[in-house]
């Protein structure tokens, strides 16, 4: 009879012979996706001039790159990124805090953010073009518009979720109001504000290319794909495509990574990747 140990490990070891390494799991998709589209290119599935093949494509790109075309364009992206998100980040935060730790502040002033969280992101861009016309001001306002919202409610939601067992505990300890929020507050609303943080992120980048797209003026990954789309040129259009999900995996994986650090105190992060 096999010892019982032997066959507990049976499972795992079946899994740790998996054909595909585990760090190139997550390239099977792509690689498929990209095969038949070198497939339907290559055997005329269709005649449409929509379709180009990813050759045509690679070009495009060590073209942009060779030029210095994808740097300024992306450079120009991620300052307006930067700037937006600190600065919504930042004002997040502040507002986030106040409405999580005054319920004067939250009685008078919850009632309009709340209204104003309603409203479409987009609908704010005629309001923004008339304030600060189409330039960059407008962008990094609506920017940090997108990074604000999510800031203030993951905050405030960590900040009233603090258990109450540690605000006995604090009392007991006759902590005083800056240790109370240092040592207690923040630290248990970590988790919920760094995942705030990282939603803003995500939505401010979302937000960049949208804000490109319908603000065109100035340089930017989203006047790229402008540019291509008024000129037909489909490969400079899905080379932006390309660009602008590898740089959002790139700024996901970077937030994933600094938040898994910074709880690691916790044993296990809420930042699962």
């Amino acid at each position: 009879m096999m010892p019982f140990y032997r066959r507990s490990h049976e499972p795992r070891a079946r899994r740790d012979r998996h054909p595909v390494p585990p760090v190139l799991r997550g390239w099977v998709l792509p690689i498929v996706l990209v095969l038949l589209w070198w497939l339907a290119a290559r055997l005329h599935w269709s005649d449409s001039p929509l379709l180009v093949p990813p050759g045509k494509v690679w070009d495009t790109a060590v073209q942009q790159l060779l030029s210095g075309e994808l740097v300024s364009a992306l450079a120009a992206s991620l300052r307006r990124d930067l700037i937006g998100l600190a600065i919504g980040v930042s004002a997040g935060l502040v507002f986030g805090i106040a409405f999580g730790l005054s319920r004067l502040f939250e009685k008078m002033i919850g009632p309009t953010f709340h209204t104003l969280k309603q409203i479409s992101l987009f609908a704010w861009i005629p309001l923004l073009s008339v304030w600060f016309g189409l330039g960059d001001a407008a962008k990094v306002a609506f920017l940090s518009l997108a990074a604000f919202f999510p800031v203030v409610l993951n905050t405030f939601e960590g900040i009233r979720s603090v258990p109450g067992e540690l605000i006995e505990a604090a009392r007991v300890l006759k902590f005083t109001r800056r240790q109370w929020l240092t040592k207690l507050v923040l630290p248990a609303a970590a988790p919920s504000i760094l995942a705030g943080i990282h939603l803003a992120l995500v939505y401010a980048w979302l937000a960049t290319l949208g804000a490109e797209y319908l603000l065109v003026s100035g340089q930017g990954i989203g006047n790229t794909m402008i540019d291509g789309r008024e000129l037909f040129l489909m490969d400079l259009v899905i080379f932006g495509v390309i660009v602008v999900g590898l740089v959002g995996f790139a700024l996901n994986w970077l937030a994933a990574r600094i938040e898994h650090r910074l709880l690691a105190w916790r044993g296990r992060s809420v930042a699962q990747f």
